[in-house]
C-alpha cells in the first residue's frame, strides 16, 4: 500500500525538502504541497490524503486552524504537527485541535520517514523532547495511577492498548470486541480520566506504567 502525503509549510524551501526526502522512500508519494492553511484544506478535499504533515506557525489562515477544520472532514486523514518549536502550549493546541502526532522539523530524514509510517499504520506519533514534557505535564506517575484505579478491568485493557498505540480495528481483534464497542470504551474513557484525546489518554497511560502483552 502506498501512502499519500500532503506536505503543507509557508516556507516553499522547506516543502522541496520534505517532498524531495518522501518522495525518496519506498512505499510513499507525495501528492502535493500547500503554503497556508486554507490552501491546505482545500488540497485535503481534492488530493484525499493519507497522511498531512501541517506546519503549524503560517500567516492567514495557521496551521492549528487548518487542523481543526481538516478534523471536520469526511475520513479525514492523520494529520501530524510539524514545526521548529518544541513549546508545550503547541505540543498540547495542535494534539486538541485533531492532529495525531507532533514532530520537529529538525527529526533526521531516516526517522521523518519511519514515523510518516508509523502515523499511517493509524498509530500516534511524538518527538522525543516534546513527548516527555507532555507526559510530565499531563499528570505524575502517582496521580496516573490513582486515575487508572478507578477504571474497570476491561478499560484497563484498552487503555493499556491505547498507550501502545493501537488503532480501534487492532484494539478490536485484540480484546475479540467489534470496533463499535471498542469506540465507546475509548469514549468513556476520555471522559473518566480527563482527556481530550486518545493521544492524552495514551500518554496517561505509559505514565501509570501500563504496558500490553506484546509490550512486556
Amino acid at each position: 500500500m502506498v501512502v499519500r502525503i500532503l506536505v503543507v509549510d509557508d516556507e516553499r524551501m522547506v516543502c522541496a525538502h520534505l517532498t524531495t526526502i518522501l518522495s525518496a522512500a519506498e512505499g510513499i508519494e507525495v501528492v502535493g504541497s500547500a503554503y497556508d492553511g486554507a490552501e491546505a484544506v482545500e488540497a485535503v478535499w481534492r488530493l484525499r490524503p493519507d497522511v498531512v504533515l501541517m506546519d503549524l506557525r503560517m500567516p492567514g489562515v495557521d496551521g492549528l486552524t487548518a487542523i481543526e477544520r481538516i478534523a471536520t472532514a469526511p475520513a479525514p486523514p492523520r494529520v501530524v504537527a510539524l514545526t521548529t518549536f518544541d513549546l508545550d502550549e503547541y505540543v498540547l493546541r495542535a494534539l486538541r485541535a485533531g492532529a495525531v502526532g507532533f514532530l520537529l522539523k529538525s527529526t533526521s530524514p531516516e526517522d521523518l520517514v519511519d514515523l510518516v509510517r508509523v502515523a499511517a499504520a493509524g498509530h500516534t506519533v511524538l518527538s522525543a523532547v516534546p513527548a516527555r514534557r507532555l507526559v510530565s505535564n499531563t499528570a505524575d506517575a502517582g496521580r496516573a495511577r490513582d486515575l487508572v484505579g478507578s477504571l474497570t478491568e476491561r478499560e484497563v485493557e484498552v487503555l493499556e492498548s491505547l498507550g501502545a498505540g493501537r488503532s480501534n480495528q487492532q484494539i478490536a481483534r485484540r480484546l475479540h470486541l467489534s470496533e463499535a464497542t471498542v469506540k465507546g470504551y475509548v469514549s468513556r474513557l476520555l471522559v473518566k480520566l480527563g482527556c481530550d484525546n486518545r493521544t492524552e489518554a495514551a500518554l496517561l497511560a505509559r505514565d501509570a506504567g501500563l504496558r500490553s502483552p506484546g509490550q512486556r
